[in-house]
């Protein structure tokens, strides 16, 4: 039983630790989310990308079984599991690269006044993504941490609820 309760305690320290990027680009999606719909579009998202992150820890023993070579390629194996790392990895830099891009444009005063708004429901689509994205490896971490997935269901959603109630402090 302690051993259940460690487990759980690391996990969801573990999980808000890594939450936090997460909510930081969160908040970078909403951000162009008309105001009265901003902190509805933070809290859906981080629901729905609750009910996604838990469904990734269904799957990660078939996610964390795709070590066998697809492709050698210059004496390197790929796997599965390397394909959607990287190709993760790659949404990553081009959504930061555009957001740094937008928030570096925006300093200019004449395009300050345009500021183009993102649809409630784009929002929500762009933050599923990127806690998917974002979940791969906490998902990775607490399967090597913890052999019981009702402990590390429970400490998603612990964390989960951290970074909810903390978002608007966060976007803030």
């Amino acid at each position: 039983m302690l051993e259940l309760i460690i487990g759980f305690l690391t996990l969801t320290t573990l999980e808000i630790v890594l939450g936090i990027d997460n909510v930081i680009f969160v908040s970078l999606v909403t951000e162009r989310v008309p105001d009265h719909r901003r902190q509805l579009a933070r809290q859906l998202g981080l629901s729905l990308a609750l009910v996604f992150r838990i469904g990734l820890l269904l799957s990660i023993t078939w996610i964390a079984g795709l070590t066998a070579p697809l492709v050698v390629v210059f004496g390197h194996s790929i796997s599965g599991r390397d394909i959607i790392l990287f190709g993760g990895g790659l949404f990553l830099l081009a959504k930061a690269t555009r957001e740094i891009h937008h928030r570096v444009e925006g300093l200019d005063v004449s395009e300050q006044s345009v500021q183009r708004v993102v649809s409630f429901s784009s929002a929500l689509s762009q933050i599923v993504v990127l806690d998917v994205v974002f979940s791969l490896d906490s998902v990775i971490t607490a399967v090597g941490l913890s052999q019981h997935l009702s402990v590390m269901i429970a400490a998603n959603v612990a964390a989960m609820i951290v970074m909810v109630a903390s978002s608007n402090a966060i976007a803030a």
